[in-house]
């Protein structure tokens, strides 16, 4: 399964305006998200390396219409929360344009967390 999103950044625990800058992680745009049995990817459009987010590192899911100082203009982001190393980290994605759609995604990725 691909689909077309968008990338809004990784805050740095919990903080809007400190945002996670390594492993290639500080550019925000538009790409393609999948999931496999590791974890969830995101290839921006340009790059040749995905964002890799691995299930072992996830914590919780979070919704809203605001991350890492971006307004998503009213669509649903999907908020990721995960562990690097001792850090917190937040990553936010559109990767529906409804909440329904990102409810999916959500569940989808709640399930492989717990199990």
């Amino acid at each position: 399964m691909s689909d077309t999103g968008h990338y809004l950044g990784t805050e740095v625990e919990g903080k809007w305006w400190k945002r996670y800058t390594k492993d290639k992680l500080f550019m925000r745009g538009m790409g393609q998200y999948w999931y496999d049995e590791e974890g969830f990817y995101f290839l921006r459009y340009l790059t040749r390396r995905p964002i890799f987010i691995p299930f072992s590192a996830m914590k919780a899911f979070e919704m809203g219409t605001w991350h890492s100082g971006k307004w998503a203009a009213g669509k649903p982001i999907l908020k990721i929360i995960w562990q690097k190393e001792a850090l917190t980290l937040s990553s936010g994605f559109i990767v529906a344009r409804d909440e329904a759609g990102t409810n999916i995604l959500k569940s989808i990725l709640e399930q492989k967390i717990s199990s």
